[in-house]
């Protein structure tokens, strides 16, 4: 995630669903330090097992795994474009046909609640309601992925749409695909990539 420029120091988390259970991240460790044991294994009822302290974030992750059998990572960030982005609290619109790769026509931006809080993941939830990813008012970037390495490269995609919204605005307004344009994309997205 660093080398991608999605986090630095301690930000953001990554889970891995395990059976019922799932890994993610510790609280407030240097990913470069992290081995194998300071990853702790949580239950879905909230309970952990292991030497560190879940991610503050955990609940997003419960609860993605817990509404979506088809997801198998998750990936949270606070990479530079997408917090800079959901800081101004507005859906990133379809100025790209990428953005049929999270599942719709927008990528929606949750309500703000505080960091932790099971509002926060309520409010996650209701943005990702048939999307793989969005992004969280005055936060970050939260992606859902069948497994690690598709929860990365979702990462990397919705960070670089981003940029790519960012830099368009400040030319001017980007010129929008429309609701048809869209919803065409979003057919060819049904077999896109290698299943």
């Amino acid at each position: 995630m660093q080398p991608a420029g999605l986090n630095k120091g301690t930000s953001g988390n990554v889970s891995v669903r395990h059976g019922d259970s799932f890994y993610i991240t510790p609280t407030g460790m240097p990913y470069a330090q992290l081995v194998a044991d300071d990853i702790p294994l949580m239950a879905l009822d909230g309970s952990h097992q292991g030497a560190r302290k879940p991610s503050s974030e955990w609940r997003f992750h419960r609860d993605l795994y817990a509404a979506r059998p088809e997801v198998g990572a998750v990936l949270h960030a606070h990479s530079p474009f997408a917090v800079s982005l959901a800081c101004l609290r507005r859906d990133i619109p379809p100025f790209h046909y990428m953005i049929a790769r999270f599942g719709g026509d927008t990528i929606r931006c949750a309500d703000y609640a505080i960091f932790g809080s099971p509002e926060l993941s309520a409010s996650a939830m209701t943005a990702m309601a048939g999307r793989q990813g969005c992004l969280l008012a005055n936060h970050g970037l939260l992606v859902a992925g069948r497994d690690l390495t598709e929860a990365l490269a979702l990462a990397i995609e919705l960070e670089e749409l981003c940029e790519q919204y960012w830099r368009a605005c400040q030319l001017g307004e980007p010129v929008l695909l429309s609701a048809g344009e869209m919803a065409d994309v979003l057919v060819k997205f049904a077999g896109y990539g290698q299943q």
